[in-house]
């Protein structure tokens, strides 16, 4: 059985469907679900139609991913359709972050150190997956996406649950000072190591989306390193440019209510 990362907060909230997939040494690829990277097309949709039965999937679900460039370009899903799954080419264009109040729709954001973040208002039954690099936590996409989800769907932040999937760690991401620059006025944020900055974009993501309204007890954080994980999680740093890539997937249950 293919094992899933799960977040406590967002397990116990009604209506809240969501995974972030991890390594699994006899799937193809490991299990990677990137489609973008030049593997067999065939073999990674296998692998996604593996997940989808992970989750329980038979016929229910319709599953939505972008091509993502590292902006802070925002779409939100309006209808019950797959778009991207089963190809590249069909995927949501130029985009970091889905949102949808759409029952039965997962919402995906693929990874390899980027920040995966995934948000959800159990009371107004709205989901987001939003992905955050470096450049798309500068532009602090997750405080837009928060946002839109106030201004489209009338949620309050306070009721906002958020998990900080896995991703690159303070530990292992090292930077030079045109990308620390931007984050100067994180606290904690930064340790300088000679001429080089030791990064925690989990934690910036963190403080971002309690400035946007999120309670920080609404916020679980993963605590994990993909660089020091590489046995169950992709790092395109630690493993010198890989190919993998996992996926963080979040919606809204068909019998949501």
């Amino acid at each position: 059985m293919v094992d899933l990362y799960r977040f406590g907060l967002l397990a116990e909230a009604h209506g809240c469907m969501h995974a972030v997939t991890m390594k699994q040494g006899d799937a193809p690829y490991s299990l990677s679900l990137a489609l973008h990277t030049g593997e067999e097309a065939s073999r990674i949709v296998q692998n996604r139609k593996q997940i989808a039965q992970r989750l329980g999937a038979k016929g229910d679900l319709d599953f939505v991913v972008a091509k993502q460039t590292h902006s802070d370009n925002i779409h939100i899903v309006t209808r019950k359709r797959t778009i991207g799954w089963e190809e590249h080419a069909s995927a949501i264009a130029n985009c970091d972050a889905l949102i949808t109040d759409q029952k039965g729709v997962m919402l995906g954001v693929l990874t390899a150190d980027c920040v995966p973040v995934l948000l959800y208002d159990p009371l107004q039954k709205v989901a987001a997956a939003v992905h955050a690099g470096w450049k798309g936590t500068k532009a602090q996409i997750v405080s837009k996406t928060v946002k839109r989800m106030q201004e489209h769907f009338g949620c309050d932040p306070e009721n906002i649950l958020a998990g900080v999937a896995p991703a690159i760690g303070r530990c292992c991401y090292e930077v030079g000072e045109d990308v620390a620059q931007h984050f100067f006025g994180y606290r904690d944020a930064l340790e300088q190591r000679g001429e080089k900055y030791m990064l925690d974009l989990p934690h910036i993501n963190q403080k971002q989306l309690m400035k946007a309204g999120l309670q920080e007890e609404h916020i679980q954080m993963s605590g994990i390193c993909t660089a020091c994980d590489t046995e169950q999680f992709f790092s395109y740093r630690k493993e010198q440019g890989c190919s993998g890539r996992f996926m963080s997937l979040v919606g809204i249950s068909p019998e949501a209510k």
